[in-house]
């Protein structure tokens, strides 16, 4: 009989419909089946040895919870028997409900060592407990993970070893991922944890990739690019990156709808063996970047969330740097802007609006810490040629040993995300709030925008967190302080002048942080207000976590 490798993983959900993934020991026949009734079933596909289903469930009444298991050719494989956990529910808020939206990023799942976790408390595993003790008040309807959900270049002293067993690591890649099935181990390894499938099983989940999902610094250049592909390792780690990220993550990303209309997902599922179809895309993705859209949109009631693709839809040339490529900006810019005007919203909302609350979800964030941002705006105008080949070339060089490539590193797209944001939070149809929730840096803070001249109606806010798990060296805590001071930001301002920077469109203050440490972040929606929260993984003297708030506070 086939078992249950991986999952369940509780991904879309609405009203009506959701969507269940699951990885399988062999070919079979999913069912996920409720307790109110409602069902759904999916054959299993195949993707290099491996198997896997996401199985559509409708017939969802709103409003409710109800517990559900999962059956593999009529088996019943989840819950385990032997589990300490509470039932997996699917829950389907109404919008009176209001949402609850957790988000972070940056989460080594490395297990810890002799029972002592060499990095502190997992900020997963805490939110997993505090849900599982009281599943009705703390579980947050969606949590966004913005990005390293794995690190395919920093892996266990255990996945090491496992890779030790099947290769010679004195060869490149060396003890870093090198193929699909390496990419599988390090997806085992994250969500087999416990608490964390648990988690995953009862909170739907939309998730986004950055670097260390395939390499460090990934796109930063054109240069290292090309760098990059000069090797012999490279073009498989990326494939097999791009593979396994279509279907550990993106596949749960996307509506019943979305997935009826994808010819990719019909591909893989029409035949015996869908590794060739799933290839040939992540190749296209390769060569052509602009050709594949990893950004999407979700509608919660009346809380939108655009995840933007602030890696792969890079246009890397110099001359014509942008974080998004001309269609990624396009389709941002219109899932923005689409509806405004023609809502059929209720008395406690604006009328024209289309949305309460827009969040902006991209793995770096868009507002640093003042001197981090000029230094980056400086670096991108060095490696432009504006002080020089010689200034050119030591810029790439600062440019990768110093991570300089944010938003700020490409200062048009920087300005354009700032008008953008701008727009959609003026004028009648503008929403109560507009976040842009990140991570990647290993800290927490806020900063809030505003605009020589104009005020936009809606409370806008760079919200960033990370890490969920992973260490924070006193190098970052004393950077990320400095950064934020008056001297830093006097210091910036004399780089910029050095590499002929215009301003930037927007100027920001830090209104809260920075923070460090394993910690989550949690925006409460209710009608126009918001609620922000910042929570840490702390031990305690019984040897059990808990979160610790360390901020709470509104927004609107």
């Amino acid at each position: 009989m086939p078992g249950l490798r991986l999952g369940p993983l509780l991904r879309y959900a609405d009203g009506s419909c959701a969507t269940v993934w699951v990885e399988t020991s062999g070919p079979c026949t999913a069912e996920v089946r409720c307790a109110d009734g409602s069902r759904g079933t999916a054959r299993t596909f195949r993707i290099a040895g491996h198997h896997y289903a996401l199985v559509p469930v409708g017939g969802l009444t709103p409003g409710t919870a109800t517990e559900y298991e999962v059956l593999l050719d009529g088996a019943s494989v989840w819950p385990p028997a032997d589990s300490r956990f509470p039932p997996s529910v699917i829950a389907t808020p109404t919008d009176d409900d209001g949402m609850r939206v957790a988000f972070g990023s940056c989460r080594w799942a490395a297990p810890p060592a002799g029972g002592k976790d060499s990095v502190g408390p997992d900020a997963l595993d805490t939110l997993s407990a505090r849900v599982a003790a009281d599943p009705e008040r703390a579980r947050p309807d969606v949590l966004l993970l913005l990005g390293d959900q794995v690190y395919a270049d920093e892996v266990s002293d255990a996945t090491r070893h496992w890779l030790a067993g099947r290769r010679d690591l004195d060869r490149p890649p060396g003890d870093q991922i090198a193929d699909y099935e390496e990419y599988t181990r390090l997806y085992y390894e994250s969500w087999l944890d416990p608490e964390v499938r648990w988690l995953l099983s009862t909170v739907p989940s939309c998730m986004i990739f950055d670097d260390h999902d395939v390499i460090d610094d990934w796109n930063t250049s054109a240069a290292w690019l090309a760098d990059m592909r000069a090797t012999d390792w490279w073009q498989e780690r990326l494939l097999s990156g791009l593979m396994s990220y279509w279907v550990y993550q993106q596949l749960g990303n996307l509506s019943p709808d979305e997935l009826a209309a994808d010819p990719l997902y019909a591909a893989v599922r029409e035949t015996p063996d869908g590794t060739d179809a799933l290839r040939a895309f992540a190749a296209r993705a390769d060569s052509d970047p602009a050709s594949v859209r990893w950004s999407y949109r979700r509608d919660f009631g009346r809380t939108r969330l655009l995840m933007v693709d602030s890696r792969a839809a890079r246009v890397l040339d110099e001359d014509r740097r942008t974080m998004l490529d001309p269609g990624e900006a396009a389709w941002l810019r219109e899932q923005i802007l689409e509806g405004r005007g023609d809502s059929d919203s209720d008395s406690d909302s604006d009328s024209n609006s289309a949305y309460d609350h827009l969040l902006i979800g991209t793995s770096l964030p868009w507002l640093l810490p003042h001197l981090v941002h000029d230094v980056e705006a400086w670096n991108a105008a060095m490696c432009g040629g504006e002080r020089g080949e010689r200034w050119a070339r030591r810029g790439e060089w600062i440019r990768r040993g110093a991570d300089l490539e944010h938003w700020a590193a490409f200062p048009s797209s920087f300005d354009a995300l700032g008008d953008l944001i701008a727009e959609a939070g003026t004028g009648p149809g503008a929403p109560a709030t507009v976040s842009v929730l990140s991570g990647d840096v290993h800290h927490a803070y806020v900063a809030e925008p505003s605009w020589a001249g104009r005020a936009p109606d809606a409370r806008v806010a760079q919200l960033t967190c990370s890490p969920v798990h992973n260490s924070v060296p006193l190098s970052i805590r004393l950077g990320f302080r400095f950064g934020w001071s008056a001297p830093a930001r006097a210091l910036g301002r004399r780089i910029a002048r050095h590499g002929r920077c215009a301003p930037p469109a927007v100027s920001w203050r830090r209104t809260g942080g920075p923070w460090f440490g394993n910690q989550i972040m949690t925006l409460t929606l209710r009608g126009r207000s918001a609620r922000l929260r910042l929570e840490q993984a702390r031990a305690n003297r019984d040897g059990t976590n808990a979160l610790r708030t360390i901020t709470d506070r509104e927004l609107a």
